[in-house]
C-alpha cells in the first residue's frame, strides 16, 4: 500500500517522478494527493475565453471550430492556424510552426484540453504552440485521454501544471496513486468532525480528485479547508498563549516623566483613536510579558506619533528603544521628524538639550567611521534612550544597554530572521510593536498576524486634507497634456510634486525578444533616468526637478530628500523608495506613471505621500491600459475611493491569495491551497473558535497526536517561527 510518505519513483517510476520533481517539486505519494485541481471543467459547457488575460499560463476545454493552413511571411514554412471556442460565442487562435501534420487530429468539432500561454498578435488572443489532449471518441487520442474521462466523468480536474508536465499527465499520477493509496488516520477530533460535520479525511482526498458528484466535491473542499484553517490557527493561538506566558519585563507608566512632558508640549490634541491605541499598549507595556502588537493605520494616520510616546514610555521605565525602517530614506525621516518632535527631550547632554531628556541616535549603513563609533558607544551605554535605524542595527557589534521595546516600521519589508536577529539584541525578550500603513483584511490579519493583538487606526489628524485621485488615460493625449499643466499649476501656486515611475532604468532589460513571428512585445516600464530629461526639456521645461531611487548613494539619496523638504526642488522623479513615511506637506500632487504596473495597497500608499499639509492632494493615475480591462478596472476602484481597508478587500481579490503565510521566507513548498481568505471568513473564524477551545484544554495537544503531526506537516517548523517572528 501506498502512504503519505511513500517516494513516488516507488509509484509512478523514476521518469515521471522525476519530471514532478523538477517541475512542480513533488517528491512523495504525500505531496501529489494534496496537489490538488485549481478548477474543473465540465465537457460541453464553455469557459469564459473573454476573461483570459495576456501573460497568463491557462488550461482551456475547448473545441476545434476552425483550422486554415497558410505560409509564414518572414521567413520559409507555414503555419497552422487552430480556431477553438468555448461555447459561448467567444474564440482564441492556437499557432502551430511548420507543424501542418496536426491538421489531421485537430479536425474541426473535436474537443479537447489546450494548455499555453496567451499572448496578444494584431489585436486577437492566441496560444502559441499550446500542449494539448483531445478528449473527442472519434478523435485519435492516447491513454491518458480516456483515464481523464473514464475516472472524471462529467468534471474534468484541471491542475497546477508546467508546459513538461501538463494538467492531463498530472490526472493520469493520481489516478495510479490513488488505486493503492492508504489515507493517514483522520486527525481531526471526533467531537470537532461532529460538531462541524465534516466528512472524513479519506473521502475527502478521493473526492478532490475524483469527484463523483458536485456535493460530494464540495464537502471534500469544505473538509480540507478546515484541515488548512484549523491548523494555521492551532499554530497562532499556541504561540500567542505561549508568548503571553513567557517573562518579559514590565515597563510602566511614569506619572511626571518624559511621556508627560512630551504630551504637554504637543501643538495639537490627540486623535480619540490615538488616545484609544495609545492606552491599549501602555497597559501591554505595563504587563511583565512582552507585548506582540499589530498596529494598523491609514496612510497619516499618526501611527509614528504612537509609537514614539510607547518609546517614550520604555524610556521612563529605564530601558531603550529601537525604531527599525526598511530603508535609508525612511530612518533619516524618521530621525528628522522624531528630533523636531522631542525638541530638547530628545538632546540630553548637548548645549541646548534638556539634562533630564534623553538622546535620539540614528544608526545607518552610510555612516562615517567616526560617526558610527560615536552612535554605538551611545547605544551601548544607554545614553541613547531611542534609537532609529535600518537593518545597520542588525549587524554584530550594535549592543544595547537594555533594550525594551522594538517598533518595526512596514514589518511587510522586513525578513524574519532580520526582525529576530534585533530583538536577539535583549537580554529578556522586548516588547514587539509592528506598524503598517498597508490595511490588511480582517481576514488575513486573523491567518496571518492571529498571534499579534492588533490595533487600527482609521481617524486622520485635524488639518489633514481629502485626496483627489483620477485615471489620466496614456491613448488620450489632451489629457496627457493636461496632466503637465495641473503639475505646472501647483508649482506656480508654491506647491510641489512627485512623479513616480516603475523602474529606476539603469542595466539591460530583463525581458527578451520575442521571435519574429510572436506578438510584439509590451513595452518596459517607464523608468526614472528616462523620465527625467523629458520633464526637464519638455513637459516640464523650467521647474527645478531631480531625482530619487534605491540605487543611488545614500549621502546623494539624503541630499536630494533635504532639498525637497525644504522647497530648493519642484518636482522629484522617483520609484517607490517614497512609498512609506516621506513626509513633506507641501507636496499637493502625484502622477504614477504606468500606474498599472502597481499593485492597488501599493498605489494607496504611494498617493498617502500628498495631501498631508493643508491644502488639498491629487493623484493622477496615468495608464495605457484599456477600459474594461481588470487594470483599468483596478485603477478605476483606486480612484473611486481612499477607504484603505476597501481597497485591501479588492487587492486580496484580484492577487493570487495562495501564500500567505510567507513561503518565499521560509523557502518551503507547503502554503494554503483550498482557503480562500476572502470567500472563507465564516469558515476561519469557526476554525479559530475550535482551536481556541482545544488549546485552552490542551495546551500542548498531548492527547492529540495525529492532529499535532498534521499541523506539524501543513504548518512546518519554518513556517511556524515566521509566524512566532512575524
Amino acid at each position: 500500500m501506498t502512504t503519505t510518505d511513500t517516494p513516488l519513483t516507488k509509484v509512478l517510476g523514476a521518469k515521471t517522478a522525476k519530471a514532478l520533481e523538477q517541475h512542480l517539486e513533488l517528491r512523495t505519494a504525500g505531496d501529489l494527493i494534496y496537489h490538488f485541481p485549481r478548477r474543473y471543467d465540465e465537457r460541453g459547457e464553455h469557459t469564459d475565453l473573454r476573461g483570459l488575460k495576456v501573460d497568463e499560463q491557462v488550461t482551456l476545454l475547448a473545441q476545434v471550430q476552425g483550422i486554415n493552413v497558410k505560409p509564414m511571411r518572414q521567413r520559409r514554412g507555414n503555419m497552422l492556424e487552430v480556431t477553438i471556442g468555448d461555447g459561448s460565442g467567444a474564440t482564441l487562435t492556437c499557432t502551430f510552426f511548420n507543424q501542418a501534420w496536426r491538421e489531421r487530429e485537430l479536425r474541426k468539432g473535436v474537443w479537447g484540453l489546450f494548455a499555453g500561454k496567451v499572448t496578444e498578435f494584431r489585436g486577437k488572443r492566441q496560444l502559441n504552440g499550446p500542449a494539448y489532449q483531445l478528449l473527442s471518441a472519434d478523435a485519435t487520442q492516447d491513454d491518458a485521454a480516456a483515464e481523464i474521462e473514464e475516472f472524471a466523468g462529467a468534471l474534468i480536474p484541471v491542475y497546477p501544471a508546467a508546459q513538461a508536465v501538463p494538467t492531463w499527465v498530472i490526472a493520469k499520477c493520481v489516478r495510479t496513486l490513488l488505486d493503492t493509496f492508504e489515507p493517514p488516520p483522520d486527525p481531526m477530533p471526533a467531537e470537532v468532525r461532529a460538531k462541524r460535520n465534516l466528512t472524513g479525511i479519506g473521502t475527502a482526498l478521493r473526492e478532490i480528485h475524483r469527484p463523483s458528484s458536485e456535493e460530494a466535491l464540495y464537502r471534500a473542499k469544505h473538509r480540507l479547508k478546515w484541515d488548512e484553517a484549523f491548523a494555521v490557527q492551532l499554530t497562532l493561538v499556541q504561540r500567542r498563549a505561549r508568548a503571553a506566558a513567557a517573562p518579559g519585563t514590565a515597563r510602566p507608566r511614569v506619572q511626571a516623566g518624559l511621556l508627560a512632558r512630551f504630551d504637554a508640549g504637543l501643538p495639537y490634541e490627540l486623535t480619540e483613536g490615538q488616545r484609544e491605541v495609545g492606552e491599549e499598549i501602555a497597559a501591554d507595556l505595563s504587563r511583565p510579558h512582552p507585548m506582540h502588537r499589530l498596529l494598523q493605520g491609514e496612510v497619516g494616520s499618526g501611527k509614528t506619533l504612537v509609537s514614539v510616546r510607547a518609546m517614550l514610555q520604555v524610556v521612563d521605565a529605564g530601558g531603550q528603544a529601537a525604531l527599525l525602517a526598511p530603508t535609508e530614506v525612511l530612518a533619516t525621516q524618521h530621525f528628522r521628524g522624531i528630533s523636531a518632535q522631542l525638541g530638547a527631550l530628545g538632546r540630553a547632554g548637548e548645549l541646548d538639550g534638556d539634562p533630564e531628556g534623553t538622546r535620539l541616535t540614528l544608526v545607518t549603513g552610510s555612516l562615517g567611521a567616526a560617526a558610527r563609533r560615536a552612535a554605538l558607544a551611545e547605544v551601548a551605554d544607554g545614553r541613547a534612550g531611542i534609537v532609529v535605524g535600518t537593518h545597520a542595527l542588525l549587524y554584530e557589534g550594535v549592543d544595547f544597554k537594555d533594550l525594551g521595546l522594538v517598533v518595526v516600521d512596514e514589518q511587510h519589508r522586513f525578513g524574519v530572521e532580520q526582525r529576530d536577529a534585533l530583538r536577539a539584541k535583549a537580554a529578556r525578550p522586548p516588547h514587539v510593536l509592528v506598524m503598517t500603513a498597508t490595511p490588511i483584511p480582517r481576514t488575513v490579519a486573523m491567518t496571518v498576524y492571529g498571534d499579534l493583538e492588533t490595533s487600527i487606526l482609521s481617524q486622520l489628524p485635524r488639518g489633514r486634507s481629502p485626496i483627489a485621485s483620477h485615471v489620466v488615460p496614456g491613448d488620450n493625449q489632451a489629457y496627457v497634456n493636461r496632466t503637465w499643466q495641473r503639475i505646472k499649476e501647483e508649482v506656480r501656486a508654491g506647491h510641489q510634486a512627485y512623479v513616480v515611475c516603475p523602474r529606476i532604468g539603469e542595466g539591460p532589460e530583463d525581458e527578451e525578444s520575442p521571435p519574429k513571428d510572436a506578438e510584439p512585445a509590451r513595452r518596459p516600464p517607464l523608468a526614472v533616468t528616462e523620465v527625467l530629461p523629458l520633464l526637464r526639456e519638455q513637459y516640464l521645461h523650467g521647474l527645478r526637478i531631480d531625482m530619487l531611487h534605491g540605487k543611488m548613494p545614500p549621502d546623494e539619496k539624503d541630499a536630494v530628500m533635504r532639498r525637497f523638504a525644504a522647497g530648493d526642488l519642484d518636482v522629484l522623479v522617483a520609484t517607490t523608495v517614497i512609498e512609506v513615511g516621506v513626509d513633506v506637506p507641501n507636496s499637493t500632487v502625484m502622477l504614477i506613471l504606468d500606474a498599472d504596473r502597481f499593485g492597488v495597497s501599493q498605489l494607496h500608499q504611494l498617493r498617502g505621500r500628498v495631501g498631508r499639509g493643508s491644502a488639498p492632494g491629487i493623484c493622477l493615475l496615468h495608464s495605457e491600459a484599456a477600459e474594461g480591462s481588470a487594470a483599468r478596472e483596478r485603477l478605476d476602484a483606486v480612484a473611486a475611493t481612499t477607504d484603505g481597508f476597501k481597497l485591501s478587500e479588492i487587492d486580496l481579490e484580484q492577487r493570487r491569495e495562495g501564500d500567505v503565510l510567507g513561503a518565499s521566507q521560509s523557502g518551503k513548498h507547503s502554503h494554503l491551497r483550498l482557503l480562500s481568505l476572502l470567500r472563507d471568513e465564516k469558515l476561519i473564524k469557526e476554525a479559530r473558535a475550535e482551536a481556541s477551545a482545544l488549546i485552552g484544554d490542551d495546551p500542548d495537544l498531548s492527547r492529540y497526536p495525529a492532529l499535532a503531526a498534521s499541523v506539524a506537516a501543513l504548518v512546518d517548523e519554518d513556517r511556524a517561527e515566521y509566524l512566532e517572528k512575524g
